[in-house]
């Protein structure tokens, strides 16, 4: 068994490295590039700042991943940040972490992408807009199962669809100059557009949706008591990974900049599909709008495979329902785990169905995740200097320190920005408390 292992866990190490890598793509690129563009140029109307924003995402990610690729060498096992939190601080710690992980990032982003996949299939098939909900609660049930059947055949649909993402995106970036049909002059200062007036406020609230589209970049520490030799295929997983999406998603942006100017870019709910009408005519928006579909039941997959590991390493200590630690004895599947996140998220279907945007506080908790990842880091540093380090974080201690300052900031202007998503964030972590206290009453 290798150092940091967990001796009570009974899942296979069937995972490659590009099953690992595909898992942070397949994570990572979803509906977001597509969806929050609009957003953002509404926020900071020029092209340079845009551009910022994208690169400073890019590379607040990278420096959480060099955080977390030692992390996940250190420890790789199943829960990914609850493990870590509870090595460095305490079993509560953890289950906060876990808990606000499991509940309002992982739970609600399947319930969420079913929703929006349900949604644009039954728009793009004509269909009757009840049947939403029902397609949605399906997809979910048939993505949980084929994640129950074995985590290979999870991995490899994330494979064959981060594939697709890959080349699509590719070849739309590519082409996209040779239609002749867009302006490069897009590219530079907006005409008429504010040249100053963007200050630290407007940048930080524009940082929500660019960090919201960079979510999953650490995908595979959750699975990495699953990832053959962890402590070398971690790391590059979350590198390799992230730096294929980053370097996607500048050339998107580009790509959108080059057919639609800054003011309309402003306007749109879907900037691929807007982009793509003005560079290839009609075609070419039904192309990507079904693109964006493929890409969200990507992501959707993703999440179904991850998310029930953080239940189940929290079940191995006692710190969730009974039972939940049970493993598939033929397909060594966390059947408990994937089907009560199956059943959080049918709920949850429900709920969005009238509160659609009950769930916008995902960046908000992910944030302050990520954050207590950092302060892990530094802790066990001090408290654990002669633990085993495969990898060690590069830029150690300045790159994980400005990376908290930065998230820290992001969390100061949402909360400030956005008081009702972050607030129901942190109801939610404090709703951890008593759960934590019943899970850790004396049983008879």
């Amino acid at each position: 068994m290798a150092s940091g292992e967990d001796p009570r866990d009974r899942l296979r190490r069937a995972l490659g490295l590009q099953d690992a890598v595909f898992l942070v793509v397949a994570s990572v690129v979803g509906s977001g590039i597509f969806l929050t563009p609009g957003p953002i140029a509404d926020r900071l109307p020029q092209p340079a700042w845009i551009f910022a924003a994208w690169g400073v995402g890019g590379l607040l990610a990278l420096a959480g991943a060099l955080t977390n690729a030692e992390l996940g060498a250190m420890f790789p096992r199943a829960g990914g940040d609850y493990v870590y939190l509870r090595e460095a601080f305490h079993p509560l710690a953890g289950f906060l972490v876990g808990w606000l992980s499991f509940f309002a990032i992982f739970a609600g982003t399947v319930a969420t992408l079913a929703v929006g996949f349900a949604a644009g299939l039954v728009q793009l098939l004509g269909w009757a807009g009840w049947s939403v909900p029902v397609l949605a609660a399906a997809t979910i049930v048939a993505t949980s199962a084929l994640n129950t059947v074995g985590v290979r055949w999870g991995a490899l649909a994330n494979n064959l669809t981060g594939w697709v993402k890959l080349l699509a995106l590719l070849a739309f970036g590519v082409v996209a100059p040779f239609t002749g049909r867009g302006d490069l002059s897009h590219l530079l200062a907006a005409p008429g557009g504010p040249e100053t007036g963007i200050g630290p406020m407007a940048f930080a609230l524009a940082l929500a949706p660019v960090l919201f589209s960079y979510l999953g970049w650490n995908a595979s520490v959750y699975v990495a008591s699953e990832i053959r030799e962890p402590g070398r295929n971690v790391p590059r997983s979350l590198f390799l990974g992230l730096g294929l999406c980053t370097a996607l998603y500048l050339g998107l942006n580009a790509v959108y900049l080059y057919a639609l100017p800054v003011p309309e870019l402003r306007v749109v709910d879907n900037a691929g599909e807007a982009a793509a009408r003005v560079l290839f005519g009609s075609l070419g928006g039904r192309l990507v709008a079904g693109f964006v579909l493929v890409s969200i039941l990507g992501t959707l997959n993703a999440n179904v495979l991850i998310g029930p590991r953080i239940a189940y390493a929290m079940a191995l200590d006692g710190l969730f329902l009974s039972g939940v630690d049970r493993v598939h004895a033929r397909f060594a599947t966390p059947v408990a785990a994937i089907a009560v996140q199956a059943v959080c998220a049918l709920l949850l279907v429900l709920l969005l169905e009238s509160f659609p945007r009950a769930l916008d506080f995902t960046t908000f908790a992910i944030v302050l995740a990520t954050m207590a990842d950092v302060a892990a880091l530094f802790v066990l540093r001090r408290r654990a200097p002669g633990l085993p380090r495969p990898y060690r974080t590069w830029g150690f201690p300045w790159l994980p320190g400005g990376y908290l300052l930065a998230n820290a900031g992001v969390a100061v202007a949402l909360l400030a920005g956005r008081p009702r998503e972050a607030g129901l964030g942190v109801l939610l972590l404090l709703a951890g408390l008593p759960a934590y206290v019943w899970l850790r009453r004396p049983r008879r």
